[in-house]
C-alpha cells in the first residue's frame, strides 16, 4: 500500500499543514510519497525530502503550476494516481479546492476533514460544527481525503533526505487563468501556524478599537491576530483573520478570546486549542464553557491591564 500526500507550499518551503497530513498518512500505514507541483519550486521539493516518514518526493516543475490553479493540479494528480491506495491533502484553502476535482476525475467519493484514522479504510470526521463525530468507511480503490491539520501532530524534519524524482508534466487543462492576487502582508505569524492567537469579537465595537486594543497584546506575545465571524461581518477585521467553521481552523498552544461570546461557528474553529483564555463581560457567555481560564469584566479595562503586566 502506497500513499500520496499532496504538499501545500509557497515554492520556497513546505507549509506546516503538510507535516500534519504526513502524520495522518503514516497512521494509514504503508509507504508515503509526497507530491510537489510548482514552478521554480526546487527549494520546496528539497525541503519535502527531509520530512520524517516520506520515502519519495514526486516533483513536477511547469509554468502551469506557478499559481496553484486547482484545475491544473487536479489533472496532474489524477494522471499519477494509479497505484496509490490513498491521496491525502491538507484541509487548507488549496487542499479543499483541489481534492473534489481529483475525486471527480477518479470517480470516487471524497472524505473531508478527517480528524482520526481508525484503520486504512475507516476514518472519523467532525460534523454539525464539531458537535458530532461521523465514522466513515470507504470501499473505493483510491481514497481521496482531506486532513484537518489541527487534529494531528506535525511530522518531524530529519537530516536524511528522501529521493526526489521528477515526474512528466501533463498537458495543461486550460480551464482557468490566473488574473491577479491581492495578498495582505503582515509581520505577525500566519494565523493557522501560530502558537499563540489573540482573537476579537463584535464586543470590540469598531475596527479602530479592534486594532487599538488587540494589536498591543498580540505584539507583546508575538501572536497572530484572529477574529470571530461577527467581527469580520461587522467590518472590524479582514476575512483572512476569521476563525471558525467557515473561516480558519486553529489549534495554537494559547488562544485568547476577547469580547467573543462563543457562537458554535466560532467554537468549531478553535476549541482544540491547548489553553483557552476568555475575556468577556457576560458570565453566561458560551465561550466560558470551553475556556481553561476566564476573566469576567470589561475588555477595555482588562486587556490594557494584561498588556501592562506583560
Amino acid at each position: 500500500m502506497t500513499i500520496l500526500v499532496v504538499a501545500d507550499h509557497d515554492h520556497a518551503s513546505i507549509k506546516r499543514a503538510t507535516f500534519n497530513t504526513v502524520t495522518a498518512a503514516a497512521e494509514c500505514g504503508g509507504e508515503i510519497h509526497l507530491f510537489v507541483a510548482g514552478h521554480g519550486a526546487d527549494a520546496a521539493a528539497q525541503a519535502a525530502a527531509h520530512i520524517e516518514g516520506v520515502s519519495q518526493v514526486l516533483y513536477v516543475d511547469a509554468a502551469q503550476f506557478e499559481h496553484g490553479l486547482a484545475e491544473e493540479l487536479a489533472a496532474q494528480i489524477a494522471a499519477i494516481a494509479e497505484g496509490y491506495s490513498h491521496i491525502l491533502l491538507p484541509a487548507t484553502a488549496s487542499g479543499k479546492n483541489v481534492a473534489p476535482r481529483v475525486a471527480a476525475q477518479l470517480d470516487v467519493a471524497q472524505i473531508s476533514d478527517i480528524s482520526r484514522v481508525v484503520s486504512a479504510d475507516t476514518f472519523e470526521r467532525p460534523i454539525y460544527a464539531g458537535n458530532a463525530i461521523a465514522t466513515v468507511q470507504s470501499g473505493d480503490k483510491i481514497k481521496v481525503i482531506t486532513v484537518r491539520p489541527t487534529a494531528f501532530e506535525a511530522a518531524a524534519q530529519v537530516e536524511r533526505a528522501a529521493v526526489v524524482e521528477t515526474v512528466p508534466v501533463v498537458q495543461p487543462a486550460g480551464k482557468s487563468t490566473f488574473v491577479g492576487a491581492e495578498i495582505s502582508q503582515s509581520e505577525r505569524p500566519e494565523l493557522q501556524g501560530a502558537s499563540i492567537v489573540v482573537s476579537g469579537g463584535r464586543g470590540l465595537g469598531s475596527q479602530a478599537q479592534f486594532d487599538a486594543l488587540l494589536s498591543p497584546l498580540a505584539d507583546k506575545l508575538h501572536a497572530a491576530l484572529g477574529a470571530s465571524r461577527a467581527a469580520v461581518d461587522s467590518g472590524y477585521a479582514p476575512n483572512d483573520l476569521q476563525v471558525g467553521q467557515t473561516g480558519k481552523i486553529v489549534a495554537p498552544q494559547l488562544y485568547i478570546a476577547c469580547g467573543i461570546s462563543g457562537a458554535i461557528q466560532h467554537l468549531a474553529g478553535m476549541k482544540d486549542s491547548k489553553v483557552i483564555v476568555a475575556i468577556n463581560k457576560d458570565p453566561e457567555a458560551p465561550i466560558f464553557g470551553v475556556a481553561d481560564y476566564g476573566l469576567v469584566g470589561d475588555i477595555f479595562q482588562l486587556v490594557p491591564q494584561l498588556v501592562e503586566q506583560l
